[in-house]
This record gives C-alpha cells, sequence and structure tokens, in this order.
C-alpha cells in the first residue's frame, strides 16, 4: 500500500510554551486505519491538528502523498487531499442534510461530478439518503456524524483525519460510526484516527500508536496492543476482554520506533 500522510520527526507545541509533540513520526497507508492512543496530553489531537494545517510545526515534515506540505493552510490541503473532521458535532444545525452535504463539494464546478459524488456518498451513508431533505439538527447524534462524513468525503480526500468521532454517542451510534470508518478504509482512503473508546478503536484499527510525552512509545498490529495486559492497565481502562484476539494484519514499518516491550 502507498504511503499517503507521514510525520517525521515533528517538534510542535503552542505559543511559548514546552513542544506538546517531541520528534514524533506516524505514516497511514492507503485503505489503513492508524490508531494513536495514550494519556490526557500526550499529544494526540496535536498531532491531526498538525497534519491538517491547524498548526505549524516548528520542525520536521508533514509528508502528503510524498510532498512536505508543512505550514499549508487547511484549505490548501483539502484541495489536495486531506479532510479533518473535528470533534464534536460540526453539522449546520439550523441547515438541511442536503446542504451541509453540498457545502463539502463547494469547489466543485462541474455539475456532473457533483452530483455523481452526492449519490456516492450517498450510497456510502444510507442515513444521508434516507434524511437528505431533514433539517441536520433534528438528526441524532450519530446520524449528524455520518453527515459529517459524508461532507468530508466529497471531495474524495485520500486523507481523512478523525478527531474523537464517538464523543457523546450511544454504544449503538458508536458502532454505527466505527461501520462507517470501517467502509472509508475499504473504500481505500487512508484514515488517522484519535480515539475516547481506545480499546474499541485499537479492535477495528490496522496499526495503534501508545503516545506519550508527544513521541510515538510503542506502535504495532492494533488488535495485538488491545489484548497486551499491559497498556491495558496503563492506557486503555483495564485488563483486556477475553475474547480479544490477535490481528492477523500485519503494520510493516508504520510509526514503529520500537516493538511493543516493557512499559515504564
Amino acid at each position: 500500500m502507498n504511503t499517503l500522510l507521514a510525520l517525521e520527526n515533528v517538534v510542535a507545541g503552542y505559543g511559548r510554551a514546552a513542544p506538546v509533540l517531541r520528534g514524533l513520526s506516524v505514516t497511514v497507508r492507503a485503505g489503513e486505519v492508524v490508531c494513536l492512543v495514550g494519556p490526557n496530553g500526550a499529544g494526540k489531537s496535536t498531532v491531526l491538528k498538525v497534519a491538517s494545517g491547524l498548526l505549524a510545526p516548528r520542525s520536521g515534515r508533514v509528508l502528503l502523498a510524498g510532498e512536505d506540505v508543512a505550514g499549508l493552510s487547511p484549505q490548501r490541503l483539502l484541495g489536495r487531499g486531506l479532510a479533518h473532521v473535528l470533534q464534536g458535532h460540526s453539522v449546520f444545525r439550523e441547515m438541511t442534510v442536503a446542504e451541509n452535504v453540498r457545502l463539502g463539494g463547494y469547489t466543485v464546478r462541474d455539475q456532473a461530478v457533483l452530483n455523481a459524488r452526492i449519490e456516492a456518498v450517498k450510497e456510502l451513508f444510507p442515513v444521508v439518503a434516507e434524511r437528505w431533505g431533514s433539517v441536520a439538527g433534528l438528526l441524532s447524534g450519530g446520524q449528524q456524524k455520518q453527515v459529517e462524513f459524508a461532507r468530508a468525503l466529497m471531495l474524495e480526500p485520500a486523507v481523512v483525519l478523525l478527531d474523537e468521532p464517538s464523543m457523546g454517542l450511544d454504544p449503538r451510534n458508536t458502532q454505527v460510526v466505527f461501520d462507517q470508518i470501517d467502509l472509508m478504509r475499504g473504500a481505500g482512503v487512508a484514515v488517522l484516527l484519535v480515539e475516547q473508546n481506545a480499546r474499541r478503536a485499537l479492535e477495528m484499527a490496522d496499526v495503534g500508536c501508545v503516545l506519550d510525552l508527544g513521541q510515538v512509545h510503542i506502535s504495532g498490529p492494533a488488535r495485538e496492543l488491545a489484548a497486551d495486559p499491559r497498556l491495558g492497565r496503563l492506557y486503555l481502562g483495564g485488563a483486556p476482554s477475553k475474547n480479544t484476539a490477535p490481528s492477523e494484519n500485519t503494520a510493516g514499518d508504520t510509526a514503529r520506533p520500537r516493538p511493543p516491550g516493557p512499559v515504564s
């Protein structure tokens, strides 16, 4: 699989404060979900902000399809194929589902192309088609999140960044969100995911990266990390369930400063 997004030795922070990211490196390939987990303050959301252009790195490189795009604006990165779905709900509640989704394709001038993309996201997210004329604010939290996903995919991004997509959702809608992420992966999209439900995210992701003090502390096949009792105690809120099985996927050399080992 082609590497679509790579952060290399990134140092980044806010204002004059000490850096949040301290030489962080991570890569995401086409058709792959990479999940970032770790304690509060580890820098997970900051990684997404640097990748999407919301925060310029102090040093290091951000490569999108092999080109260094560090410091480019979010708008320019969106035009180059990178979309960022922010934490919380970002639908325009007073607008219809149709209006929200069409906003995602605002740069598409060819009406035939726009219509084709609308049909594609309707097929990928059935609730979008079912509630096309509804006011977005009347949808459930899980349905609103699917509208956000559909809007993000209107420009056919190669890379999608997801920040806490299940925040505030009940278990049923959380499962719907993870199912939709799986569909994105199946469509060949590279997904970089930060998720509060860390164990559930690792069980569906391909690669897991445990962040601590602004660096990738441990990385490897995501389901193997989810099943590791040491990580469960330190980062994932308890021991793994007995039915968690190791993944058969291999993660190549994605963000592997060192293999899983003793956690200090």
